[in-house]
């Protein structure tokens, strides 16, 4: 799993609950950071920050389109606290399957991606 939030307080409890629930995780703070960690791995879950540098930047869509060019079955979870139908269609129209607005609880993040990660297992 990738987590990439610029808040270091929800890098470190996304990595703990998810860890603890026996995921491995790595984590980013900003999208070059990710990119870098992407070259070596073929993530199948991401949880992403929409605003990764500061307020109006949204490095987060970039994150989701650098993802899902690299790896098109990655499930991919967007959060954000400044949400917008227009933003979350951006995010999906990139390949985003679940847009979340913050605050959300740990276990609510792990529902969705229990449920992304299982739909494509049903399928198969």
């Amino acid at each position: 799993m990738l987590v990439v939030d610029d808040e270091e307080s929800i890098r470190h409890a996304l990595r703990a609950y998810f860890t603890s629930r026996g995921y491995e995780v790595d984590c980013a703070q900003e999208f070059a950071e990710a990119q870098v960690l992407m070259e070596g791995v073929d993530y199948e879950v991401a949880i992403v920050d929409l605003r990764l540098t500061g307020i109006g930047r949204s490095e987060g869509l970039d994150v989701v389109s650098c993802l899902r060019e690299r790896n098109a079955n990655a499930r991919i979870v967007l959060l954000t606290a400044h949400g917008s139908p227009a933003l979350e269609a951006e995010a999906k129209r990139r390949g985003a399957d679940a847009f979340l607005h913050k605050p959300q609880r740990l276990q609510a993040v792990a529902q969705v991606v229990y449920c992304l990660t299982h739909r494509e297992l049903e399928k198969a």
